[in-house]
């Protein structure tokens, strides 16, 4: 067994707050790759989510010094990853249509399969990314945070702030929906 076993996130936020940059590298390390697919699962956008990114980081740089690890780190960031969405999508008083384009691009994904292989992978995701995205937001949030993320209902329900059962039952319509979508 290793003795020198990484440090928790709260402890890498705990020692960022006090000056150390290197934790901050850790922190971002860890949490860079889950934090932008959630974000571009949501906006489905490259330069939105960028932005968003940024802007999520930024704000875990701003509040540092008053970070306490009242919840997980990751709750913590995801919360903040879906209050600035929150914000963009009141700012946008819509949620815009998926990209004209995002058939052509999934369709240029590299895959060494057979043709008919491809084909029938690219139609499955294509149909599921479709279910995904006729979901209602607050639906469409959840089921990321649970599948892509495997956050717990409570952490989850922390993020969005909602509680349990409101968690699941979102879920649960998300699920059936989705089961609807690419059962067409």
């Amino acid at each position: 067994m290793n003795d020198a076993a990484e440090p928790t996130d709260d402890l890498l936020m705990l020692a960022y707050a006090a000056g150390d940059v290197r934790a901050f590298e850790q922190l971002y390390g860890r949490h860079r790759g889950p934090l932008y697919r959630f974000l571009m699962r949501q906006l489905r956008n490259t330069a939105l989510a960028d932005e968003l990114f940024q802007d999520v980081w930024q704000r875990v740089i701003a509040a540092r010094a008053s970070w306490q690890p009242d919840a997980a780190f990751s709750t913590w960031l995801f919360r903040i990853a879906h209050n600035r969405l929150n914000d963009h999508w009141r700012a946008q008083k819509h949620r815009p249509a998926a990209p004209d384009d995002a058939d052509a691009r999934t369709a240029r994904m590299a895959d060494p399969e057979t043709p008919e292989r491809q084909l029938s992978e690219f139609e499955q995701r294509r149909d599921l990314q479709r279910a995904l995205d006729a979901l209602p937001e607050d639906q469409r949030e959840v089921l990321v945070l649970r599948l892509e993320q495997e956050l717990t209902l409570e952490e989850i329900g922390q993020i969005t702030g909602v509680g349990r059962e409101t968690v699941k039952s979102r879920l649960r319509y998300a699920m059936d929906k989705l089961r609807a979508g690419i059962g067409q």
